[in-house]
């Protein structure tokens, strides 16, 4: 079950960067898949080649009887679907931090989105997420095919086998033939379920992502309309009024007189002496 846990981490990680379509698929493959297998199918599956007994003692005919009549054991093959299932979205999540690490923000600014979709990051972001839904769809439909043609959709109880080293024809005999036949039905209905959620989310996302047409047209046009919408208020406004001729500015009429700044002047020497004088007359009216 650590395998199984570190897997199931690994997994985890992607529905951070998936829709919700993406989601109900990582849904089906965490429980139906993985934790069934892991808990039941083990069970189910692991002693089919102890228990296939053909009736005959001949050294190698049982293990040659049960080459052919399972080529690959359905566990292992179904370990490697899975494996081979997980590898695009692991190499998403593991592509998605290394871009997140270059960017300014570091891992949590580039984390959690499928990013801006009028970004070269966002664009090339979208396309790598929309590979990985591709080849997982591919690997899907290329495993339902094999379990299709490999086992069919019943286990028989019953082998016949014939050849060497066989001395004769041999009957073989299957463990829990119902048992693993529920099994395999099951498996390929939830296979059937996973793909159908992948070519929902790969349409989603080819849907979300196209370019609109006609698109630059009507920004173009709404932005003709906002411009005659905004002439025809121009137009319908009233004249400014006239300027007034400019005056030329005239005295302060709060300034004070020249005359108040104006320092007194006197003569030299009349001055002089009639101060001298005038200061003399006021004395001789003082002593009187």
């Amino acid at each position: 079950m650590g395998e199984w846990a570190f897997l199931g981490s690994l997994l985890d990680a992607v529905q951070l960067q998936s829709p919700l379509v993406g989601r109900l698929w990582l849904v089906v493959m965490l429980i139906f898949r993985i934790l069934v297998l892991a808990t039941v199918g083990g069970a189910v599956f692991e002693d089919e080649q102890e228990e296939f007994v053909c009736n005959t003692l001949q050294p190698g005919c049982r293990q040659t009887c049960y080459d052919r009549a399972f080529p690959v054991s359905h566990y292992r093959f179904w370990l490697f679907h899975i494996l081979l299932l997980s590898a695009p979205p692991v190499l998403f999540v593991i592509y998605s931090v290394h871009r997140a690490s270059k960017e300014p923000g570091g891992a949590a600014g580039g984390a959690g989105s499928l990013g801006t979709p009028g970004r070269p990051g966002g664009r090339r972001a979208r396309r790598c997420y929309l590979l990985s839904v591709a080849l997982r769809l591919l690997a899907e439909l290329a495993f339902l095919a094999g379990q299709a043609l490999l086992y069919g959709f019943r286990v028989a109880p019953h082998f016949v086998c014939a050849g060497a080293p066989c001395p004769h024809t041999v009957d073989c005999f299957v463990s829990r033939p119902t048992e693993k036949t529920v099994f395999v039905i099951f498996y390929f209905a939830v296979g059937l379920l996973s793909a159908l959620l992948s070519v929902a989310e790969l349409g989603h996302l080819l849907w979300k992502g196209r370019p609109r047409a006609g698109h630059g047209l009507q920004e173009a046009e709404r932005d003709n309309r906002c411009n005659r919408a905004h002439e025809e208020a121009q137009q319908l406004l009233p004249p400014p009024p006239p300027a007034l001729p400019a005056r030329h500015p005239g005295p302060d009429p709060y300034a004070p007189p020249s005359y108040a700044h104006r320092a007194p002047t006197c003569d030299s020497e009349g001055g002089s002496g009639r101060s001298k004088a005038s200061l003399a007359t006021v004395r001789q009216d003082l002593a009187i």
